[in-house]
């Protein structure tokens, strides 16, 4: 997908202000039974169509709105993942300036754990 400048400029910095991690990562993570909230922030259909085993939904248009429902600990360890990185980012931004002191950006997104076959649900 062709991302616009705009979009790609804000994500750049996002990028530079949160962590991130890739999916061989996260699949260890899952497989240790590390306790960790793993949060889908895709569109709705996206999340209906397949995604992350043990994954969570919480779309990016509600997150800030529901993340302290859902995870009420700012210390808790998150993961958060998108389509393909970009948009995870951008969340993960907006939950630090939340508060959140634990929360990972899973570069690659669903594409990338999709191609290394890992589970989908």
């Amino acid at each position: 997908m062709k991302h616009n400048p705009g979009f790609l400029k804000l994500v750049d910095q996002a990028k530079q202000r949160v962590k991130e991690c890739n999916v061989v990562e996260v699949k260890a993570r899952l497989d240790r039974k590390e306790g960790f909230h793993f949060i889908d922030i895709r569109e709705d259909h996206e999340f209906a169509q397949d995604h992350a085993r043990g994954a969570r939904h919480l779309g990016k248009g509600i997150i800030e709105r529901d993340i302290e429902s859902v995870v009420p600990d700012k210390q808790d360890s998150i993961v958060l993942y998108c389509g393909g990185g970009y948009r995870s980012a951008l969340a993960a931004d907006a939950l630090q300036q939340m508060g959140y002191e634990n929360v990972m950006s899973m570069d690659g997104g669903i594409r990338a754990w999709r191609e290394a076959g890992f589970p989908l649900e």
